[in-house]
């Protein structure tokens, strides 16, 4: 994707402090960091799942909660980011004096996957990931960095509270929180759904007031959260699996980092292994998943009928565009480590991988605006399931032989 061709289709994000970040290259083919409106089919995705949203009452008494914040915090500079999880670790990072790029973060914690799991519903529909799972990014790049890190989760709210708040107050650290999106108060009420993995970073607390400041990779400045809502949004109610308060820090880093060239080579072969490794009879994750999800979506309107194909359909257009940066969103940040890892390597070859990476990434924006046309006909515009199967398919071509040729090449380079 092109800087010039990031999407600006501001709807549900107007006058909110919610933006994406896309990943795109410039005339030069650098990779930047670009802040994004928002895109017209996943606003599509979500007006037809919000129409058959069995929390539509509620959400309609939702308002955005935003105060003015005048406590402690620590000096941590805000930056959004294409994902929570990254941007959360950058920010822990940088308080220590580590600062990585988001994509080297992710690159190094080989965050790229796939997963279509079938037999896990979110919402009532089968959970579809573009990136590895939650929390994982988090332990990984802190283990190859030898950084010593705890996390810890909770039987009470209160128990949950008191922990974060000695952590800010006391030891002064910032601290990284799970929350459920539904519960966030300065979130959209349009874009709160029952997804309990988004994090944030905890900066601060106002005794008087009970309000905490936060850093969240999806606005574009410092929020602020009350007690109340903080305490409900660790806890929710509702959600794949409970939260119990789960927070996490860093307790000590190294005196000298260690050399990232050879962890960058090791971090991409084990992205390559994920991805193209798995036994055939596990057809759920890696590019796997990606051929049974060709299969499967070919089906879903003779199996599931229209209105449950396309709510199914919308839910993967939301995983893909939503969550997180993406499936489409997590290639392009992949493309932009393998671009800054050929200049922090000397492997100039990385720099073929990148471009390869973004048009893979390309494939599956495709996919997801063909998908929206799928469900939200018009004129003139006749795709079906069979040619989502077939895009499907042609991407997981590609990225077979993409992660299987990358392995080989950067092998070469494993002493």
């Amino acid at each position: 994707m092109k800087v010039k061709d990031v999407p600006q289709d501001l709807k549900y994000y107007k006058g909110t402090p919610i933006r994406d970040v896309n990943y795109a290259v410039d005339d030069d083919g650098k990779y930047q960091a670009v802040l994004s409106d928002g895109w017209s089919p996943k606003a599509e995705a979500l007006e037809l799942a919000l129409e058959y949203d069995v929390d539509k009452d509620e959400r309609s008494r939702m308002k955005i909660k935003s105060l003015d914040y005048k406590g402690f915090e620590l000096k941590l500079e805000h930056r959004p980011a294409a994902h929570c999880e990254n941007g959360t670790i950058s920010s822990l990072l940088r308080y220590y004096g580590i600062d990585l790029s988001e994509p080297m973060i992710f690159g190094l914690a080989s965050g790229l996957f796939f997963t279509h799991i079938t037999f896990i519903k979110m919402g009532g529909f089968p959970v579809t990931s573009f990136r590895t799972f939650p929390g994982v990014l988090f332990k990984r790049i802190t283990r190859l960095l030898g950084i010593k890190t705890n996390t810890r989760r909770f039987l009470s709210p209160e128990k949950a509270m008191q922990a974060l708040d000695q952590l800010i107050l006391e030891e002064k650290v910032p601290v990284g929180c799970v929350v459920g999106m539904y519960d966030l108060p300065y979130v959209p009420a349009e874009y709160r759904f029952r997804f309990n993995g988004h994090n944030i970073c905890v900066i601060g607390k106002d005794e008087d007031t009970q309000m905490y400041s936060v850093l969240d990779s999806n606005v574009t400045q410092k929020e602020t959260i009350n007690y109340e809502d903080f305490a409900k949004a660790r806890f929710p109610s509702g959600g794949v699996y409970p939260l119990m308060g789960q927070m996490y820090w860093i307790k000590s880093v190294p005196d000298k980092l260690p050399d990232l060239r050879p962890l960058i080579i090791k971090s991409i072969r084990k992205t390559c292994k994920n991805m193209v490794s798995q036994p055939k009879f596990i057809p759920f994750v890696g590019t796997n998943g990606i051929y049974y999800l060709s299969k499967r979506i070919r089906t879903w309107e003779q199996r599931m009928g229209r209105r449950k194909a396309m709510l199914n359909l919308a839910q993967v257009i939301r995983m893909l565009e939503e969550i997180g940066t993406g499936g489409a969103g997590f290639r392009f940040v992949y493309g932009a480590f393998l671009q800054e890892a050929a200049q922090m390597t000397g492997i100039e070859g990385l720099n073929d991988y990148s471009i390869r990476m973004t048009e893979i990434g390309d494939l599956w924006r495709e996919f997801a605006y063909k998908a929206s046309r799928v469900f939200k006909k018009r004129k003139g515009e006749n795709y079906t399931y069979n040619d989502l199967g077939d895009l499907l398919q042609n991407i997981a071509d590609k990225e077979s032989a993409f992660f299987l040729e990358l392995k080989h090449f950067i092998e070469g380079y494993i002493k």
